[in-house]
Formats: C-alpha cells, sequence, structure tokens
C-alpha cells in the first residue's frame, strides 16, 4: 500500500515523499533529488518471538550468509584502474594498488610483473568509515568520483542520516549530474555505474556497533528487554578495531566465547553466527534546523500522513484510536505513535486498551499484553 505524503525534510523545507512499507522515497526542495532509502524489514516471526539476550542458543539471525548479504565493509579490491595502467589518484586511492592476478595466485609473469606483488605495500584502511583522508573542516563528506576526480555530493546530511541507522542497509539519489546513483552502505560502493563513493571524516566520529538479534538491531552495551546487561560495551569493540581493523574482537558470556571477526562482520560462536554493523553517531551539520534527523525526514500534518495498525485475531488490519466509551478504548491513536517513531524508530511505546497495559516495540513492530503476555503484530502504512 501506497501513501503520498507531505513531509519537511532535514533543511526545513517541503518535499513529497512516497512510503511502502519499510522503502522511502522522497524529493529534496534544494537540490531536487529524488532519494529512495531502503531499510531492513522485521522477520513475520518477531511477532510471537520472545527476546533472548547473546546466548540464547534457540536464537539465530534468520540471515543467509551468501555473498550479496555479507556486510562487506572490510573488503578491499584491487584497483582497476593501476591495473589498467594508471591511477590518478596514485597513494590517495582507496583501492588496492597490487596486481589483481596475484591476488588469484595466477600471475603468469611472476617476478617479471610490472605491477606490484604485496600487499603491504598499500593497504588502505579496510573500513570505508576510517578512510584516513580528513574534511575540509565539516564532520563528514560524501563524495563521488567519475574517474576524474572526487566531488562532493550536495546536502549530504541525508545521506549520513541514513547511514547512521543500522537496519538501512542502501540509499538511492535520483536527478544527479550523473543520473541515478544508488550506494551500498554495506559495500560503499555504487551500483551499475562507473563511480565510486567514499566518506570522508574528520576523525572525531562516535562509532557505534551493533548486534542482529530476533531480527532487530541491538547496540552493545544496551540493556535488554529484562534489564540484563549486555557483556560488552560498544566502545571496547571499536577501540580494539581502531587498533587492527583485521583483527577480531573475544568475549566471555558465563562458558561460552564470542568472537566478532571484524573482516567477515560476523559474531561467532559454536552455536550460530550472527551479523554485526559499524556505523557511525549522527552529528547536525550547522545549518540544518531539524533536531530531529537521524530519520532522515520529518512527517508534517499535511496530506496524508502514514497510520499504524495492529492486526487483529481475524486477521484484519485495525487502525490505532482511542475508541473511547468501548471495550476497546485505547490510550494512544496512529498519530501518537507515529510522533514517537519520528523521534527513535527503533524506541517502544507503553499504553492501555480498556486499561490492559500494552507495550509497542517500533523496532519488532508487534505489540505485547504486559498481562498475557500475547503478542500482535503492528504495520506502518
Amino acid at each position: 500500500m501506497y501513501d503520498n505524503v507531505t513531509v519537511l525534510d532535514t533543511v526545513g523545507r517541503y518535499a513529497s515523499i512516497l512510503v511502502k512499507d519499510h522503502i522511502k522515497s522522497f524529493t529534496c526542495q534544494t537540490c531536487k533529488h529524488v532519494i529512495h532509502v531502503f531499510q531492513s524489514v522485521p522477520g513475520s516471526d518477531d511477532e510471537t518471538a520472545s527476546e533472548s539476550d547473546f546466548n540464547d542458543e534457540s536464537d539465530t539471525d534468520g540471515e543467509s550468509q551468501s555473498d550479496e548479504e555479507t556486510d562487506c565493509q572490510t573488503q578491499v579490491k584491487p584497483c582497476k584502474f593501476y591495473n589498467s595502467g594508471s591511477c590518478r589518484d596514485g597513494d590517495r586511492c582507496p583501492n588496492l594498488h597490487v596486481c589483481k592476478y596475484f591476488l588469484k595466485g595466477n600471475c603468469r609473469y611472476g617476478s617479471r610483473c610490472k605491477l606490484k606483488h604485496s600487499r603491504s605495500e598499500q593497504v588502505p584502511d579496510p573500513s570505508a568509515s576510517t578512510n584516513p583522508k580528513l574534511t575540509d573542516g565539516r564532520y563528514y563528506q560524501w563524495q563521488l568520483h567519475n574517474g576524474r576526480c572526487w566531488q562532493d555530493v550536495e546536502n549530504d546530511h541525508i545521506i549520513e542520516a541514513q547511514y547512521c541507522l543500522p537496519h538501512t542497509k542502501s540509499i538511492k539519489i535520483y536527478n544527479t549530474p550523473y543520473g541515478a546513483v544508488s550506494i551500498d552502505f554495506n559495500r560503499m560502493r555504487v551500483y551499475g555505474k562507473r563511480l565510486r563513493v567514499r566518506r570522508l571524516d574528520d576523525r572525531n566520529t562516535v562509532w557505534t556497533w551493533y548486534c542482529i538479534l530476533r531480527h532487530k538491531w541491538i547496540k552493545y552495551g544496551d540493556k535488554d528487554s529484562k534489564g540484563h546487561a549486555s557483556p560488552v560495551q560498544s566502545s571496547e569493540i571499536e577501540k580494539k578495531f581502531q587498533s587492527n581493523p583485521s583483527s577480531s574482537f573475544t568475549f566471555n558470556v558465563g562458558a561460552d566465547t564470542f568472537e566478532i571477526k571484524f573482516r567477515e562482520m560476523r559474531q561467532v560462536s559454536k552455536q550460530r553466527m550472527r551479523k554485526v554493523t559499524r556505523r557511525p553517531l549522527y552529528r547536525q551539520k550547522a545549518g540544518v534546523r531539524v533536531s530531529q534527523v537521524t530519520s532522515g525526514i520529518q512527517n508534517m500534518s499535511l496530506g496524508t500522513k502514514p497510520q499504524w495498525e495492529f492486526k487483529g485475531q481475524s486477521g484484519r488490519w485495525h487502525v490505532f484510536k482511542h475508541r473511547q466509551g468501548t471495550s476497546t478504548e485505547c490510550s494512544i491513536t496512529s498519530d501518537d505513535i507515529e510522533r514517537q517513531y519520528q523521534q527513535n524508530p527503533s524506541g517502544s511505546l507503553n499504553f492501555t486498551v480498556n486499561r490492559n497495559p500494552y507495550k509497542l516495540d517500533l523496532g519488532a513492530m508487534s505489540q505485547t499484553n504486559l498481562t498475557t503476555q500475547h503478542k500482535r503484530q503492528v504495520r506502518r502504512v
């Protein structure tokens, strides 16, 4: 189901947005870019699954381990321009200046090859998010390389806001000088075009580590739904990552040992494997006037607004309304939920139905009767 929505973007100007489930599209009225945002969608079994901690053997992230699904922030490829004869970026190039056939182990020229046969001669930081180049004084700079030079992306605070969300996989921008540009945040690359993308940093970014539990990204260091403290802090993982991005971080929970492998971006143990990701904490640029910018956009009370619904016993969907004077009188409305969602898309909200206490989990898209622990699926349409 699609809804046309009038919104205020992150620089305070009106824009149009088309919402379908967790795919959002909107037009920035400053640069006229049409932007698509693709977010991870919680699995259908979240409706009945109970929360679990890091050593719950019954839990699994349910994700495939295919190349397309792997978070490849730590992979570096050989530079195709260098292998073709010349790379204009030289030492600034984020890719390896190494013979691609040497990396495959089948260079027929061997020691007579004119290209480098050693990884150690140029190994850029394997995380695109920790690119050694600094900005021109800004917190961050998103840039595209067209084969000749790096160029800033206008209004890149929108890209940054989405990149800061762990569940956002990619963003697609239209009406750029290069046409439609799709940026894969996990692999930090542009799909289908001879373009490269990078994020420059002022080295003051606070990086946050997340692990996927029950189809939901959870920050290392946060407490679970039962109030249990996380066995490790995000800052501890980041400290180890900064010291050696090719290594791993190990911690224990009881008798179980867990290892976060930075190159694979996976948390592994004897029982299971989980995806992890590393994203920056959003910092608001000067001149960006919307405070709650981490969602990338702000909905206004104009036009058609997103509606929040819950799934009834018959399978039909019902809009959250007060329904005063009925047996299903509710303490919140769809608008109340939407306001909370805009402040924190992964947060929660307590409410009552006929004086019975409920909890709405925005990240898991479910509501729980706190008395019976019965769960229902909710959605935003």
